[in-house]
Parts: structure tokens; C-alpha cells; sequence
């Protein structure tokens, strides 16, 4: 393998790793954002905890989309 083969090896995996990483702290805001949106839900319907999840998107959804 030549010093060129060898650098653009390497180049190609920073590049991997920085992709990586960025997918890990894209993940990570958005499992922040539902945490926080589901946190806001439980507090303006206290009962939204006791309700399956297909009823509660039919819910929210008649009442946002029309």
C-alpha cells in the first residue's frame, strides 16, 4: 500500500467516524425533543398516560387536523 493508498484510507475513515458521530448526536437531540414534546403532552392532558397509543393518535389527530 503506497503513503497516498494509506492517507486516503485514513481520510476516508475521519470521515466515517465524524458521520457516525453526528448520527449519535442527532439521535441523541432527537430522543431529547420527544422526551420534552411527551413531557409537555402528560402535563396539558393529565390522563394521556392511561390511554393506548392508536386512541391518542386518533385523538390528537381529530383534533389538530381537522
Amino acid at each position: 500500500m503506497t503513503e497516498n493508498e494509506k492517507k486516503l484510507m485514513q481520510a476516508k475513515h475521519r470521515l466515517e467516524e465524524a458521520q457516525a458521530r453526528d448520527r449519535v448526536r442527532e439521535r441523541k437531540l432527537r430522543t431529547r425533543r420527544l422526551i420534552q414534546e411527551g413531557a409537555i403532552l402528560e402535563k396539558v392532558l393529565p390522563g394521556v398516560t392511561d390511554v393506548e397509543l392508536g386512541e391518542l393518535e386518533g385523538f390528537l389527530r381529530s383534533r389538530l387536523c381537522g
